[in-house]
């Protein structure tokens, strides 16, 4: 029935919007928070029972306080509680038909997770969880603890401290970093979040276009920072939010090439008529990010299109996200991706810049990172990790491409959000292969 309600809601909106303007319909936040306990029953249900399984753990335990949150607990909590209340410990236990959800809180969590401690009977927590262990009995009891990833390192030192003394030793030497499973709950996405993400990712893209508009932009008047303030506003209006700061950058003819340095840019800067614009920017909506770097060309006096030097350095930086995608295989790690990506540009002199990451729960996701801008032999860790099926990934890059009109070179800096369903990529709402012009 949940999912029946989902899927009216989001048909409505989507219906709406289109009626209404090009931009998808937004949804209340009450409605919003239906969709998401819909996504996260769905979640729990299939997602948890395969990771378990494919890592062979049959014990998974996550410690949260409140204000210092586990990033994965967070996201297994309803949409209506914000935060961890007191400890929140969750625990999942595989007895080999189902996987049991339990918590050793005070409350139950949603009609997610069972209360699991009678403070009355047993007025230590830490001791009711040992108690909960010992009647399981786990082979492995995962815990999240990360050298490389920040998201699956969720279990803070006192806390491992506590959960460590009230072990017995023979429990003790079961724990086992969760790192995987952390990585793979965060990372994997539904059927039916993909079904929502293309809106999602319009939403952002018509964002975009309104900022990237004669509306937004007066040549001579309006300055960088302008645009930018302009989208924060719009996000709120929206009733949206954003995890970063949208950033404005304007490459122009007579002006030093662009250094590849990403905080080198001015604090204001007024836009004019033969700029090449750029922008950096990321909504958050139903609990999944976006992020998308597009470009814009501000068009001179008589001129009806961008001067075909940007044109063609357009076509190059959508050859590179080609080359890049075309690695896409599963079990490849990011390194593998990231080294085989740059040899096939070379081979085909572009000079390429990856720094590619996963999508998703947060913009900076869970999963393989697939080089950083001033890391292009690689990245230890967190680049060693191996692509898997039904992830996200925000494809960004750059590709330094000289153009005659300007007598210099530029840098194409993309950015789209795409989908690797296991077999194949493709981009969740396109991605942008002509420049936005703004008369």
């Amino acid at each position: 029935m949940r999912l029946v309600i989902l899927f009216l809601i989001l048909t409505v909106a989507e219906l709406w919007g289109v009626a209404g303007s090009e931009m998808p319909g937004i949804v209340s936040m009450r409605e919003r928070a239906v969709v998401r306990d819909g996504w996260l029953e769905k979640r729990l249900n299939t997602v948890v029972p395969q990771l378990m399984r494919r890592e062979g753990v049959d014990m998974w335990v996550l410690i949260a306080r409140e204000y210092n949150e586990d990033p994965v607990v967070k996201t297994m909590l309803p949409a209506k509680w914000h935060s961890a209340r007191r400890r929140t410990i969750l625990v999942f236990f595989d007895n080999g038909k189902d996987v049991e959800r339990l918590a050793v809180a005070r409350y139950n969590i949603g009609q997610f997770f069972a209360k699991a401690w009678d403070k009355e009977k047993q007025p230590n927590q830490w001791l009711r969880l040992k108690e909960l262990i010992e009647e399981k009995a786990p082979k492995k009891i995962a815990i999240n603890v990360s050298t490389h990833f920040a998201l699956a390192d969720g279990l803070s030192h006192s806390e491992y401290e506590s959960f460590h003394k009230v072990l017995p030793k023979e429990l003790q030497a079961r724990l086992v970093p969760g790192e995987n499973l952390a990585i793979g709950w965060l990372e994997t996405r539904i059927p039916e979040e993909m079904a929502v993400y293309p809106q999602i990712c319009r939403i952002a893209h018509a964002i975009i276009a309104e900022g990237f508009s004669s509306k937004v932009v007066h040549p001579g008047i309006t300055t960088s920072s302008d645009v930018e303030w302009f989208y924060r506003e719009r996000i709120r209006e929206l009733k949206l939010q954003t995890w970063f700061h949208p950033t404005v950058a304007i490459q122009r003819s007579g002006e030093p090439e662009h250094s590849g340095v990403f905080s080198s840019k001015p604090e204001e800067n007024i836009i004019l008529p033969g700029d090449l614009l750029h922008v950096d920017f990321g909504i958050e909506y139903l609990g999944l990010n976006t992020d998308t770097q597009q470009h814009a060309y501000v068009l001179r006096q008589g001129e009806t299109r961008a001067p075909e030097g940007l044109v063609k350095a357009l076509a190059i930086g959508n050859r590179l996200q080609d080359i890049l995608t075309e690695q896409y295989v599963t079990g490849r790690s990011g390194n593998q991706i990231l080294a085989g990506a740059l040899k096939m540009a070379e081979k085909e002199g572009i000079d390429a810049t990856i720094y590619t990451h996963p999508i998703g729960y947060h913009g900076h996701g869970a999963g393989p990172t697939i080089g950083l801008w001033d890391q292009q032999g690689g990245v230890s860790g967190k680049g060693d990790y191996p692509l898997y099926a039904n992830t996200a990934y925000s494809i960004e890059l750059n590709a330094a491409v000289p153009v005659p009109e300007w007598s210099k070179t530029i840098r194409i800096m993309l950015e789209e959000d795409g989908y690797f369903t296991g077999n194949s990529f493709y981009y969740i709402d396109g991605r942008q292969t002509e420049l936005i012009l703004i008369q």
